[in-house]
């Protein structure tokens, strides 16, 4: 029995291109233009709900990036950089909201900018008042999870890009079989491709049980 092993094949680096916007067009718009050389609006914060695609914008701007996850001292926040992100703010230990401040107020003087995302707006989250008001005196975007009728569109659109056509009935089969976020699903169809071309046969439902079968532990 064959294993297609998922993790093999690798996710394409976090780019503007390949985020795939649904409802947060006006978002990707606006922060297209933040990045341009000659805009000097230091923040920019965008929020929503896990799987709206914040990591992935901010992983895609080529920025010094910090997650306060997992550094939520941010300890390791360069102290020089042109562009800064900041990932999963609500996460910042005391330690970390006074770095994240003091950096913010360095911004105007270094004509440096700050991009950052969070669960919620910056009015909301349980961080010191100071630190609030700064997060919030910037540009403040909206990003929106994709609806699930969006993801089917969204991947057969993506699976037309690779010359492949996928049924409705192979979606519906996907969608009650697999993670629905665009990442999997990407990562899904980028091995659903590799498979149906080393067997030369087209992609089918019997192809995909295949695809999505896992051979024993051994």
């Amino acid at each position: 029995m064959r294993q297609l092993t998922l993790d093999l094949q690798p996710a394409a680096p976090p780019s503007l291109e390949n985020y795939v916007s649904g409802s947060n067009g006006e978002a990707l718009t606006a922060l297209a233009a933040w990045l341009a050389p000659d805009n000097r609006e230091p923040l920019f914060f965008l929020w929503g709900e896990s799987g709206a695609g914040k990591s992935h914008l901010l992983q895609a701007c080529a920025a010094t990036c910090s997650d306060a996850r997992l550094d939520p001292q941010l300890a390791s926040l360069p102290t020089s950089s042109g562009l800064w992100a900041v990932d999963h703010l609500e996460a910042l230990a005391d330690g970390g909201q006074v770095v994240l401040f003091n950096l913010i107020n360095r911004l105007r003087a270094s004509d440096g900018r700050l991009l950052l995302a969070a669960r919620l707006p910056p009015r909301l989250l349980e961080l010191r008042e100071d630190l609030r008001t700064r997060l919030g005196s910037g540009l403040v975007y909206r990003l929106r999870s994709l609806s699930d009728e969006e993801k089917r569109a969204a991947l057969a659109e993506l699976a037309r890009a690779r010359g492949l056509e996928l049924s409705p009935a192979v979606i519906d089969y996907l969608f009650a079989r697999v993670p629905r976020d665009m990442r999997s699903l990407t990562q899904l169809l980028r091995a659903i491709d590799q498979f149906s071309l080393e067997h030369k046969r087209p992609i089918s439902l019997p192809l995909l049980r295949e695809v999505l079968q896992t051979s024993p532990p051994t």
